[in-house]
């Protein structure tokens, strides 16, 4: 049978609640203020079109948490810190507190076992959406407890402040829809992935995030263009010159 499957993305929910996690089911609507929420709800508009026009065709959907590894370091940095946050800060000794705000509250994943989903995707006689997320979920206090630091209590409207702020005068690459997205889509049920596609993780969503840190820290990155550790230039200069922060649509 014909396949397509879909990288979508917990991006693509309706605000929804942090103390429960929701199924599937969940509203796709995307939260309004992130570009990057709008799209990936636009695109699975499109595909309930597509569906509707190709029965014979077997949609599969996977919405996974923030994806995390080693290899992606550079390109993450580059793309969410920018060229003026030192890799030495990363040092887990050295990051002292996390913002603790309520709905800080997310689901991460490693890429291989991402990789590994989409795998059971293509090779099982599945249909539909299936969110795709390691335990546990990442809030201030597991945060804290991975990195050693200490939970501070922030106002979210003075942090989405802060994070606008710095974003207008291209201090960092991250404009506040980001943010905004964080602390908007809800946390995912992953239950149909284990039933259905007999989908499990092999690292934790800890696990997964601490080998990011640690090689953002280090300096690496993979020889993809996007990814290699080098591609910012010597001290940064290149990412500095194409402007910190200037091309997003956030």
């Amino acid at each position: 049978m014909p396949t397509l499957v879909h990288a979508s993305s917990v991006g693509a929910y309706s605000p929804g609640p942090k103390d429960r996690a929701v199924d599937e089911r969940w509203p796709i609507g995307g939260i309004r203020t992130s570009f990057y929420s709008r799209d990936k709800a636009e695109v699975e508009r499109i595909l309930d079109d597509f569906e509707r026009e190709h029965e014979q065709m077997r949609v599969v959907r996977l919405r996974p948490g923030l994806i995390f590894k080693a290899e992606a370091a550079s390109g993450i940095r580059r793309l969410f810190a920018g060229p003026l946050l030192p890799n030495a800060l990363l040092y887990r000794g050295l990051i002292g507190i996390v913002p603790a705000m309520e709905r800080l509250r997310f689901q991460g994943v490693h890429s291989l076992d991402i990789a590994d989903a989409y795998r059971l995707a293509v090779t099982s006689d599945v249909r539909g959406a299936f969110n795709v997320a390691a335990e546990p979920v990442l809030d201030p206090q597991e945060l804290g407890r991975l990195l050693g630091a200490k939970p501070v209590s922030v106002s979210p409207r003075v942090l989405r402040t802060l994070v606008d702020a710095s974003w207008k005068l291209r201090l960092q690459p991250t404009p506040s829809g980001w943010l905004d997205l964080a602390l908007g889509v809800p946390l995912m049920d992953v239950t149909r992935a284990h039933a259905e596609l007999g989908w499990a993780p092999t690292r934790t969503a800890g696990e997964a995030l601490l080998e990011l840190i640690d090689a953002m820290r280090r300096g690496e990155g993979i020889a993809t263009a996007p990814l290699q550790a080098g591609g910012a230039g010597p001290l940064r200069v290149r990412e500095m010159l194409t402007g910190v922060g200037a091309r997003s649509r956030g």
